[in-house]
């Protein structure tokens, strides 16, 4: 069985959770930037949770079958339509050979998540399906979706299982965002007024946010004045090249701090003044232009326990679907 690309939308790519151990050699993790609605798409369908879905920024695709199986929709809102007519996202949908799904605009979040019974069975490299379209690595022969496009379906249990995830569990995505941040390693190269400024301003999403990193615009952040050290560039943010850790927030020249995404590089030179914490980087990967952000330190303890108590209440919502 296949799926059939009609119309790609605005950057369609096949994700799964993401290829880890190659980040040392310069080889991002990619994968879905909504982990929890890209697991939660694949538990409705039946899949495993790493199983391959297509991420849909902005705009859904408009997508054939070859046969009938099982979908999901997760992820932003947006209206969803099974041959023209309306049906519900987050929960498994029965579809029959040459129906036709498609979507309005999203209304709310970024990222589509959409799971077919089976997987997208693309080959995995370096363990992952994940597209890293900057690397031409992976996915559908390392790119975005095109028109005409056909992706083979693993195998998958033949009968329909109805699955709904429950009202009170689906995201309400909100254009007023506040985001967890561990601040280090260089935030003492920041000024006290900047470090403030960094925790107290609104930030606006701006067009600049993709796969790689999302640029926000806000006031000007000063940097200590310093001696420029050797390696180093000499702009103020710049460090002697160091590691980045997914969610890691830049200030180049101090103006428009970036957070960096699942297809950001590993390494480079520019201060990292602080980190995203994990279970918040859905909300940055579901943020539209114009969102407006609050950062919030938090300590390295709570950053762990937010993640385990992120990773309990999934765990029931798992066995609630499974």
């Amino acid at each position: 069985m296949w799926v059939e690309v009609v119309e790609p939308g605005l950057a369609t790519t096949v994700q799964d959770l993401g290829r880890n151990g190659a980040y040392n050699v310069g080889i991002p993790p990619s994968g879905a930037l909504d982990q929890v609605s890209a697991k939660l798409a694949n538990l409705l369908v039946g899949n495993p949770v790493q199983a391959a879905v297509l991420e849909a920024p902005y705009m859904g695709p408009k997508l054939t079958f070859s046969g009938p199986t099982t979908v999901a929709v997760t992820g932003g809102t947006a209206q969803v339509l099974l041959n023209g007519q309306e049906i519900s996202a987050w929960e498994a949908v029965r579809v029959e050979d040459g129906d036709v799904l498609s979507f309005g605009f999203i209304s709310g979040g970024a990222r589509l998540y959409i799971a077919v019974a089976g997987g997208f069975d693309v080959p995995a490299v370096l363990g992952s399906r994940s597209t890293y379209a900057l690397g031409a690595l992976g996915g559908f022969e390392g790119r975005k979706l095109e028109a005409g496009d056909r992706l083979p379906l693993g195998d998958s249990a033949s009968s329909f299982v109805p699955r709904s995830v429950p009202v009170d569990a689906r995201p309400t995505w909100s254009r007023n965002v506040e985001l967890r941040v561990v601040l280090g390693l260089y935030d003492y190269r920041l000024t006290e007024d900047a470090v403030e400024a960094l925790l107290s301003a609104d930030w606006s999403l701006t067009p600049v946010a993709d796969r790689t990193g999302f640029r926000y615009a806000g006031p000007k952040l000063d940097f200590m004045p310093r001696v420029q050290p050797f390696g180093a560039g000499s702009d103020p943010s710049n460090i002697v090249d160091a590691g980045y850790p997914i969610g890691s927030i830049q200030v180049p020249s101090g103006s428009e701090p970036i957070i960096l995404h699942r297809d950001a590089v590993s390494g480079g030179g520019y201060a990292m003044v602080g980190t995203v914490i994990s279970v918040d980087m859905g909300l940055v990967g579901q943020s539209s232009p114009g969102t407006v952000t609050r950062l919030r330190a938090v300590s390295l303890d709570d950053a762990l326990d937010a993640r385990r108590q992120a990773r309990e209440r999934f765990a029931e919502l798992a066995d609630a679907l499974t």
